[in-house]
């Protein structure tokens, strides 16, 4: 499987994507830059992907900066070391915070994050919604953003529903079986299409609506 690992490999399944569904060219052109969006594997990479479950990318961009300001390097040790008082500073919600602090016990009790990046995506997502609070979205999510996955879309992502929705002129917006049932189409590069989308998002609603990752390699 050929993993996305540059700018390049976005451009090439971009332009797999516009030969195998047509309708996507004209999505491509209005949405511009659609970026790499690849960071390092790790827990940092996971703890923003779990800030951003269920709020909106503003809010997940503030509570990830205060976070920073009271954690850094953010690590498992650090976590499970913090008291409620830095959660609630950051702006945790306790779900999330019960949600992270899972998160670094199951890395601390073997969970490694970087070696799980080479297994299938199903096996990877199995692993990872295996800790408590982590779901299929946030398992996807780091897929696509920590391991280059180029074939992932994740359809529970409200964004993604509006935008492919609105580019494909759907009278409503579509849910998850919906657009999951549509992308099954762009395989093998769907996660070539998720960026697409949430590129075309940023140009129907004027705002950045992917998820927030920690410690870019490339935007």
């Amino acid at each position: 499987m050929q993993r996305i690992t540059g700018i390049e490999d976005v451009r090439a399944g971009l332009d797999a994507l516009c030969v195998a569904d047509p309708r996507l060219g004209r999505v491509r052109d209005l949405a511009g830059d659609v970026p790499l969006r690849l960071t390092e594997p790790g827990f940092a990479s996971l703890t923003s992907i779990i800030v951003s479950q269920q709020v909106s990318r503003a809010s997940a961009d503030a509570i990830m900066g205060r976070l920073l300001t009271l954690m850094d390097p953010i690590t498992p040790d650090a976590v499970i070391a913090s008291d409620d008082e830095l959660f609630r500073a950051a702006g945790f919600s306790r779900p999330k915070q019960r949600t992270l602090i899972a998160a670094a016990e199951a890395v601390r009790g073997g969970l490694d994050l970087i070696d799980l990046c080479e297994l299938p995506a199903e096996e990877a997502i199995l692993r990872l919604t295996a800790v408590p609070g982590i779901g299929p979205w946030t398992a996807e999510i780091y897929l696509l953003f920590a391991a280059g996955h180029p074939d992932v879309f994740p359809a529970r992502d409200l964004a993604l529903q509006v935008s492919v929705g609105h580019a494909l002129g759907l009278e409503e917006r579509p849910g998850e079986q919906i657009v999951a049932e549509i992308a099954e189409s762009w395989a093998p590069w769907r996660g070539v299409a998720s960026r697409l989308f949430w590129a075309y998002y940023r140009h129907i609603k004027g705002r950045e609506a992917a998820p927030i990752t920690q410690n870019h390699k490339k935007s």
